[in-house]
């Protein structure tokens, strides 16, 4: 089953990488969409792919990488449109 999930992410998610370990682990999963950094500190994204790998992708993004302190995950779930042919940091 497709999907489709919009996370913001808060906490020590800037400058630590989060963006380009999102892409490499979404990369991994098939899952296609984007990421980006807010103004106001946050780490945005939008997936797309096959449920279990778009919910593994969001999960990881509980935690992050190594250097990232995570306080907390808005989820939000949206109509699946297949917009997206590959996974990509937006600037």
């Amino acid at each position: 089953m497709k999907y489709r999930a919009r996370v913001t992410v808060s906490g020590r998610v800037q400058g630590v990488n989060f963006r380009r370990h999102t892409e490499s682990k979404a990369e991994q999963l098939g899952v296609k969409g984007w990421v980006r950094n807010l103004p106001d500190s946050r780490v945005e994204g939008c997936f797309e792919g096959d449920e279990t790998a778009v919910k593994s992708l969001v999960e990881w993004c509980r935690t992050g990488p190594a250097f990232a302190k995570v306080e907390t995950l808005e989820l939000k779930e949206e109509p699946f449109t297949g917009e997206f042919e590959e996974f990509r940091i937006r600037y």
